[in-house]
């Protein structure tokens, strides 16, 4: 197993080297954000542990770029940063898994071993569907790169719709996961708020399938 560590701590890097190593694992290790990009690139490994804090460029952006070229490298994500939107913001730009200095060596290579079962599967940190993109992390939606602003329920529901394209969607499913389940919603409230969204995002884009639901259009 080939492991790229983007570590700017001579010292850390250099143990998490030693390590890994003796563990079996072959491991390759770059100092900055953009020679962590340029290998994770043009390098063929299984994971990368990544710091978040790094010279040139973010551990956050080197990961948001891997995946908006659709590179689906596993990621573990290191840093001192341990509020819970630090962690909620790496995990929304595409890392999967997120480990707080200082930290468990034992941990460290637990969680790394589960992302190496898990494998790299195709996991979009960006929706896109035809000429929609939706990013969670900014919670903003583009199409054809203009952007379109959205309510918080509008966005929600485009989010759901965006997460299961060319699929017909039942209202009753709607309301279970868009609206609060806790709260008595009008039956017609999916349809008023996908009458919303067609005049934002065009009708043609978002499809009534009659007696099935809604479907949006691929």
């Amino acid at each position: 197993m080939r492991l790229l560590v983007v570590e700017d701590e001579t010292r850390l890097a250099g143990a998490l080297r030693r390590g890994l190593s003796a563990e079996g694992f072959v491991v390759d290790v770059a100092a900055t954000g953009p020679a962590g990009l340029d290998a994770a690139r043009h390098g063929d490994y299984d994971a990368m542990i990544l710091d978040v804090m790094l010279p040139g460029l973010s551990g956050y952006e080197v990961v948001r770029r891997l995946r908006a070229e659709q590179r689906w490298l596993p990621v573990l994500m290191l840093s001192a940063k341990d509020g819970e939107y630090d962690q909620a913001d790496g995990l929304d730009c595409g890392a999967d898994d997120y480990l707080t200095k200082p930290f468990s060596y034992v941990v460290l290579l637990a969680r790394l071993r589960a992302l190496l079962r898990r494998g790299a599967p195709r996991r979009p940190a960006v929706l896109t569907v035809g000429d929609l993109c939706l990013d969670p992390a900014r919670r903003r939606v583009t199409r054809a790169d203009a952007e379109v602003v959205l309510t918080s329920r509008e966005y929600a529901l485009l989010d759901y719709l965006m997460r299961r394209p060319g699929e017909v969607v039942s209202k009753t499913e709607l309301l279970d996961h868009v609206w609060d389940a806790s709260v008595d919603t009008a039956p017609n409230a999916v349809e008023v708020y996908v009458g919303y969204l067609r005049r934002k995002i065009g009708r043609e884009r978002l499809e009534t399938v009659r007696g099935a639901g809604y479907r949006l259009a691929t």
